[in-house]
């Protein structure tokens, strides 16, 4: 069986050994089961005593009824030993996160990695109940990265950037690819395309019918399901709230719900404008990007026909979104987008608080380096150090007044 290797797995095996609670969360079907399977299988091998429960599989329930219940099953199977419990799909407890503190707060010898789906109980309530009892681990669809790194077999793990400046025409169709199916890992494992429809249809159907009917309960999973695609439509462009709901045909509250839904399920970010002069820079209006490609693509009825759609530089600005999302998760740095009145764009903003990098997305193979309008005003008014034009093939160093300008290709971005 092929295992698409995650770069999550190390983080968490390091993390093996500290009391705290590991917790995996993430969008469903992104491959946290696999992924506990394989931390399991890890222990086992050093000779560690592990105990798999799964709130999903009827016969576990039984073993969360109450927390006795539970540490009698345990202690069953550890007796006073040292053991990793791992607890999958927690999200299906009531009370999940009071139910685990009660037992971490007992002390005993056994050290829990649970996971649950993005569901709204898991990401609000469970992270006030464990403050300071566990550490957060938040596993997406496969990364450009992995993707690649899986596609050849990793052969080239140690030396990607090479690969990347040696097989433009292997590049290039492995980014067409990922474009067009996105990093479900089952899609990504599928071969044939009517099965990859099929795999991302049950994905998003199962999303509707689970997490989404779960979360606005006697509400319409239609009209939730249309919103998506709207926003499936308008990715990297400014969203009017008016308009979606009057569209929609719901209240401007129930819209702003609903955008908060999808966002703590994972399947959309919201992007806030950059600005220091507040008068100036227009709107709140945020920008929203997917988590997913495939799933972006899908819901427009366009997964695997991208290269026909008008709409393939906004993918690519989501895709590039993506990679700086990751690129910068840990360095405290925001990204935002920018405005002004009179029509001036920067796809990206990334604000280290002291510095800032404005960051242009372009789906070209530019032969000529070319500063546009929008990003010559934002380097003339905000002097940035550096700005950036991710491009497909492009590899250049220019000054704009006192900034570096560089264009990078995109793969650049995944060192």
């Amino acid at each position: 069986m092929h295992i698409i290797k995650r770069d999550l797995f190390e983080e968490i095996k390091n993390h093996l050994s500290a009391k705290e609670i590991s917790l995996i969360i993430g969008p469903r079907q992104v491959g946290k089961t696999t992924l506990m399977l394989l931390l399991k299988e890890y222990l086992e091998k050093k000779g560690e005593k592990t105990l798999f429960l799964n709130l999903d599989v009827e016969a576990d329930k039984q073993y969360f009824v109450s927390q006795e219940a539970l540490i009698r099953k345990i202690n069953l199977e550890f007796g006073k030993d040292k053991g990793y419990v791992f607890i999958d799909e927690i999200q299906r407890k009531e009370n999940a996160g009071l139910f685990l503190k009660g037992i971490y707060d007992l002390n005993l010898p056994y050290k829990f990695i649970v996971s649950g789906s993005g569901s709204l109980d898991l990401k609000e309530k469970i992270h006030e109940s464990l403050v300071g009892r566990k550490r957060i681990f938040e596993l997406y669809p496969i990364s450009f990265k992995e993707f690649v790194n899986f596609k050849t077999n990793y052969r080239y793990e140690e030396s990607l950037e090479e690969f990347f400046e040696v097989e433009k025409v292997k590049t290039e169709g492995l980014l067409n690819e990922y474009l067009n199916f996105g990093g479900y890992p089952r899609v990504v494992l599928e071969e044939k395309l009517s099965e990859k429809v099929r795999i991302i249809d049950e994905i998003y159907r199962s999303y509707l019918d689970k997490d989404v009917s779960y979360l606005i309960k006697s509400e319409r999973v239609d009209v939730y399901s249309s919103l998506i695609k709207l926003l499936a439509g308008q990715i990297g462009r400014l969203i009017n709230y008016s308009e979606l709901s009057s569209t929609l045909g719901i209240a401007l509250q129930t819209l702003k719900n609903y955008l908060w839904y999808a966002e703590k399920t994972f399947i959309i970010h919201r992007l806030s404008p950059y600005f220091r002069n507040v008068r100036k820079e227009i709107t709140k209006s945020p920008v929203i990007y997917f988590y997913d490609l495939g799933l972006r693509n899908y819901a427009l009825g366009l997964f695997g026909k991208v290269e026909f759609s008008p709409d393939i530089g906004f993918l690519f600005q989501n895709f590039v979104f993506n990679i700086i999302k990751e690129k910068f998760r840990f360095t405290g740095a925001s990204v935002h987008f920018w405005r002004t009145k009179d029509k001036a764009e920067v796809d990206f903003v990334i604000n280290f608080g002291k510095e800032i990098i404005p960051i242009e997305a372009k789906y070209k193979k530019l032969k000529e380096p070319t500063v546009e309008r929008s990003l010559r005003s934002f380097v003339e008014k905000y002097h940035p150090k550096e700005a950036w034009i991710i491009n497909l093939a492009l590899e250049y160093e220019m000054k704009v007044d006192k900034t570096i300008v560089k264009f990078l290709p995109f793969y650049k971005l995944l060192k």
